[in-house]
């Protein structure tokens, strides 16, 4: 259990968590609801599938950005979503954003997808999350007291 809920009373692990929690929990909506201009669960699974997903793992990806997201903003089970982000991350770098270099397509050029240097910051602020725990105001400091 301390391995799961532990955590470090910072603050700014605490920022790092919930701003990265609001991130996936929006996208995570959008995906699932259809919400904030998403596509919803039927779009956002029938582009996964022709990338070459099966659908289990589409579903899977839909609900883990959504379900991470709410555990990141809440300090639930925090390393456990943040791992989830990590694995989310890493396989949207090896599916979508590699192709596409490092950089984000500022200027919108047609043909050419986004890079992974966002990916590569999400990457980081979960795995600090992971090392760190929820930090302050977390429902895992809550559950350790």
């Amino acid at each position: 259990m301390e391995m799961l809920f532990a955590t470090s009373p910072s603050w700014g692990i605490t920022v790092v968590r919930v701003i990265l929690g609001v991130i996936f929990f929006a996208h995570g909506a959008q995906k699932v609801f259809g919400w904030f201009g998403g596509y919803g669960l039927k779009g956002s699974t029938g582009y996964f599938v022709s990338i070459g997903l099966p659908l289990p793992v589409a579903y899977a990806a839909c609900f883990l950005e959504l379900l991470g997201g709410i555990g990141l903003v809440l300090g639930l089970c925090t390393r456990l979503a943040a791992l989830a982000i990590i694995a989310m991350m890493a396989g949207a770098i090896a599916k979508v954003h590699w192709p596409h270099g490092f950089f984000i397509n500022w200027e919108l050029a047609p043909g050419k997808g986004h890079g992974f240097e966002a990916n590569l910051a999400f990457i980081a602020m979960a795995a600090a999350c992971v090392i760190s725990g929820g930090g302050a105001s977390s429902l895992d400091a809550v559950l350790m007291r």
